[in-house]
């Protein structure tokens, strides 16, 4: 079957752990850069702690 497993909502809670297996290894540097995004914007992690990246 040659889907994905996210949607029109993105990945969710159910789907992050194969976004590596579905995407390959060139996610690693887009994962890196919405981490470091991440961080900027919420430094304390206090928005959605843990919801898509372990921090």
């Amino acid at each position: 079957m040659e889907g994905t497993a996210t949607g029109e909502h993105g990945v969710g809670l159910g789907e992050k752990d194969y976004m590596a297996a579905e995407h390959g290894p060139a996610l690693e540097l887009e994962l890196e850069l919405m981490r470091r995004l991440n961080l900027a914007v919420d430094p304390r992690g206090i928005m959605n702690p843990g919801k898509i990246f372990d921090l």
